[in-house]
Parts: structure tokens; C-alpha cells; sequence
């Protein structure tokens, strides 16, 4: 039953969810998966000239690539991973929507590419972030269904919808440096059960989209061989609505989806986001890298809660549309 996958993956209601799903058996994943992760790791390693050419300050960092410019726990720079931002959708959403580009760069930056230095980058980026929004657009579709069951006077198809039409996708390869001494001493009296434990590569936070597809990681050394990660407590950690710390293992071969909290919103809390965070690998000289895909409504899309349902607490306010919301969480975490 749909429905009750549905509910046991991202149910508000639901004391087990984790607010994820893994999609298994996606066709093509695997070869794109080894094509593409390896190239965060060679990107990270450019010179800082050839990093400098595919960086844009004027967009919040928000294509291209961004090191130490992201805030997730307090005030203090993020300098554990390296991303590279780009729509793989359309290379220039605002091509008929100029002014507004003008004052929203952050949302509708042209991609860059490192053309020169790395040429295949464009088009194996494209080819996996593709893959992932069509099988999150049929995840969407199976979330309508389950949200249509629990709420009165809710659109039809309106997730599905809002994915399958907008082009504003934001997809990111990810790099993170292997765990050094400093990581290491921050950590090495924290408790087990304490969260900064639980977040030296990436700290605790809700993704603001729709929802957001995500590869299985792969470990490299750095000569850029895959390898096993030595450690069994590295990787994704997901709070249960009963806060409970789960360490979420995707298999090689399937796509994990999360909930965001914009599908939060649409959903009118029937569907809920999670925290979660990510803990680096403290044996051996290993770098982690993946690919996250951030679907998103288009700019001007309303932020409305379905009818009858009460607000929530959250950036969001009401009136507001998905562009002002995304602007909202830039600057909590830029």
C-alpha cells in the first residue's frame, strides 16, 4: 500500500519516520554514480585560480563553487566540505525574467562550469540530477496521494505538479575533506549521544525545498580510489520524531528522498522534515563524496497550507511565496 509506505517514510504522525525513502533498482545509477562522485573530489583539488573562475559572491555562493561561505551550527564557518551548485534542468532560469533576477541572484544565477578544466563535469552532472527529479517526481506523486487520504479540500497533484513543471532545481556535488587533527580534538571528548558528535562534516539542519534526492556516498584516498570507509560510525545520522539518533546506511544501489520543509508547508504537516546531519570518518586519510538534488517550487509559487489546516512553526510566514522563503533561509545560513 502506497499510502502507508508513504506515512511510515514521512508522516508527521508517525513515531518511526526518519523522513526518508530509498527508491531501489534505478536504471543507469550505478555507472552515473561512479562517473559522477569522483569529480567532487577533483574538483576540491583544483588550483585556487581555476576554484575562482567557477565562483560567484555576487550570487551568495549559490552556484558554482562555495567553500567556508555556509553557516549551519551558530556562527561558525563550515569549512569540512566543498560544493558545486548548479540547476541541471536549464543553464539560465531567468533569461525572461530579468529584473527579477537583478534582485534575487542568489535564485537565478546562470550556471558556471569549469569548462577548461573539467569538461565532462556539464554534462554527467546533468545526466544524474535529470535522473533523480524524474524519480522524485514520482515519489512526489505517491506523497499526493497519501496527503489527498488525510486532508480535506487538499489540491490534487499539487506535489507532483509543482516538481514536474518547475525548473528551479538545485543540485550539489559534494566533497569532504578527510577528517584532520583539528576535527579530530574538537571531537574526541564529546559524548556518543551528544549531536556536535554527530555533525563535524556537516552540522544539524532541515533541507527549505520540496523534497531532495540524494546519492549513495563513496569514500576515496586520495589518489582518488574508492575505498571502504573504515569507520562504522561515519556518514548520514537522521533525528526520529521522537529524537532518537538513526545513522541512515542507503544501499549502492538506490536513491534516498527526504522531505523539505516547503513540502512540509504544501503538505499542511502531513509530510514532515527531519534533522540531520552528517559525521566525518576518523580512520585513515578518506575524503566522502555525493550529489544532492534540491527540488523546488518555481519562484513566485504560493506558500499556502491546504484549507482548514493551522499554520506552522518555521520561517515561513504566511503569504509568502517559495522566492521570499528561500531568501529567508539564505540569510539564516549565509
Amino acid at each position: 500500500n502506497v499510502n502507508e509506505l508513504i506515512e511510515k517514510a514521512f508522516g508527521s504522525t508517525s513515531p518511526n519516520s526518519l523522513g526518508i525513502i530509498a527508491v531501489t533498482d534505478v536504471p543507469s545509477l550505478p555507472s552515473l554514480r561512479f562517473k559522477l562522485l569522483p569529480m567532487a573530489q577533483q574538483l576540491a583539488t583544483l588550483s585556487s585560480k581555476q576554484l575562482d573562475e567557477i565562483t560567484s559572491p555576487e550570487a551568495g555562493y549559490q552556484v558554482g563553487w562555495s567553500h567556508g561561505r555556509e553557516k549551519l551550527e551558530g556562527d561558525k564557518l563550515d569549512f569540512s566540505k566543498g560544493s558545486f551548485y548548479a540547476n541541471p534542468l536549464t543553464d539560465d532560469l531567468a533569461e525572461k525574467l530579468q529584473k527579477l533576477a537583478e534582485e534575487n541572484p542568489a535564485f537565478f544565477a546562470p550556471n558556471i562550469w569549469p569548462t577548461k578544466s573539467m569538461p565532462s563535469l556539464e554534462s554527467t552532472f546533468k545526466d544524474v540530477g535529470r535522473l533523480v527529479h524524474q524519480v522524485g517526481t514520482l515519489v512526489a506523486k505517491c506523497c499526493d496521494s497519501y496527503v489527498a487520504s488525510r486532508c480535506t479540500g487538499y489540491t490534487a497533484n499539487k506535489l507532483e505538479d509543482t516538481l514536474r513543471y518547475s525548473k528551479c532545481c538545485k543540485a550539489r556535488l559534494l566533497h569532504y575533506f578527510a577528517s584532520d587533527d583539528n576535527i579530530e580534538a574538537t571531537n574526541e571528548n564529546a559524548k556518543d549521544n551528544d549531536d556536535t558528535e554527530f555533525s563535524n562534516w556537516c552540522g544539524w539542519h532541515n533541507d527549505h525545498g520540496s523534497l531532495t534526492g540524494l546519492l549513495p556516498a563513496l569514500y576515496l584516498d586520495p589518489n582518488g580510489q574508492v575505498v571502504d570507509c573504515l569507520d562504522p560510525q561515519a556518514g548520514l545520522y537522521i533525528k526520529s520524531r521522537t529524537g532518537e539518533l538513526v545513522h541512515a546506511q542507503l544501499p549502492s544501489n538506490a536513491l534516498m528522498f527526504q522531505v523539505g520543509e516547503t513540502m512540509q508547508v504544501q503538505s499542511g504537516g502531513c509530510l514532515q522534515a527531519t534533522p540531520h546531519a552528517v559525521r566525518c570518518c576518523k580512520i585513515g586519510n578518506v575524503s566522502r563524496e555525493t550529489f544532492a538534488v534540491f527540488m523546488e517550487p518555481e519562484y513566485h509559487s504560493n506558500m499556502d497550507l491546504p484549507k482548514g489546516r493551522t499554520t506552522l512553526r518555521s520561517r515561513w510566514r504566511p503569504g509568502m511565496n517559495f522566492g521570499e522563503f528561500s531568501n529567508e533561509t539564505f540569510a539564516a545560513f549565509h
